[in-house]
């Protein structure tokens, strides 16, 4: 008979919170836990450029923006490589462009824009498969040459360590990554190997730019100048666009131009206009943010 005052103990209701016993771990049983899935996202910091402030990928061992090459393995390597040296296409003036894996398109607006009114906005491309190099103009308005010979349009020509390439009259030189100095004997392509030119005579500059107590020497022509290090003149600052403006040196006078800079150039405290080619003297005074540039022109013995 039962009480209905009486508590009753229900053996299965589905409503009702059930405490079970404490897990018994067994520390020599093999436990079987989750597998790593590919759906699950995984966090990577970026790698931050010091000189364009782009963020990279982890592990490149080059801007992907400005090229800058980075003076060891990224973190992310897994098996703590040394940075990968490239090779690179150097200017009279010192100036070094790498040659990435893969092809690099040279010219006023290719991978490694040499600004030149005598050469194509595509003048020609260079290829680099494995470190085997070879060049192919495309079709350029005034050629391409290999030390001293020209090259039809389609044309690959296997470049080597000191080889000297005229893109319209700019000439360029290869430089293979070695131990040692100069005059290192490079390994190149198969088994043949290429002894690199002495160094290059010093070539006098017609104007040098200054700025901040730094010297940077203006070729004769056409010269860039921003923060991406493929300008004629790079200079690190925040106020200054990646390709900021640029500088002519010719007989007749010395022009500035804004190729429509983020921050603006002033000459002189005037604001000038974007893409407007100025007349100016070596007594004016250039000004972007809080930097002056100052231009002088070289004194001819």
């Amino acid at each position: 008979m039962s009480d209905a005052n009486r508590t009753q103990m229900i053996g299965s209701d589905p409503n009702r919170t059930m405490m079970a016993p404490a897990p018994n771990f067994d520390p020599n049983k093999t436990m079987m836990g989750s597998v790593a899935t590919i759906n699950a996202t995984v966090t990577i910091k970026p790698v931050q450029c010091p000189v364009c402030k782009t963020f990279n990928p982890v592990g490149v061992m080059f801007c992907v923006d400005c090229g800058l090459i980075f003076d060891r393995a990224l973190p992310g390597d897994a098996f703590g490589a040394p940075a990968v040296q490239l090779p690179m296409l150097v200017e009279q003036s010192g100036r070094e462009h790498p040659l990435r894996p893969g092809t690099t398109v040279v010219g006023r607006e290719g991978d490694i824009s040499l600004m030149d009114s005598r050469i194509s906005r595509r003048h020609a491309q260079i290829h680099n498969n494995d470190g085997a190099l070879s060049l192919e103009d495309l079709g350029s308005s005034n050629g391409t040459s290999v030390n001293g010979r020209s090259i039809t349009v389609g044309e690959k020509v296997a470049l080597a360590g000191g080889d000297r390439i005229s893109f319209a009259g700019l000439e360029v030189a290869i430089q293979l990554p070695g131990v040692g100095g100069g005059n290192t004997t490079q390994a190149f392509g198969g088994n043949k190997t290429a002894a690199i030119s002495a160094a290059p005579q010093k070539q006098t500059s017609p104007a040098i730019l200054t700025w901040d107590g730094k010297e940077f020497p203006l070729k004769l022509g056409l010269n860039t100048f921003g923060r991406k290090t493929d300008n004629d003149v790079a200079i690190v600052d925040p106020y200054i666009s990646g390709k900021h403006g640029t500088i002519e040196i010719l007989e007749d006078g010395i022009y500035v131009t804004d190729i429509g800079s983020t921050n603006g150039t002033s000459l002189n405290e005037s604001r000038l206009s974007p893409n407007m080619r100025t007349l100016m003297s070596e007594s004016d005074v250039i000004q972007i943010g809080a930097i002056s540039l100052h231009i002088k022109r070289a004194v001819v013995a």
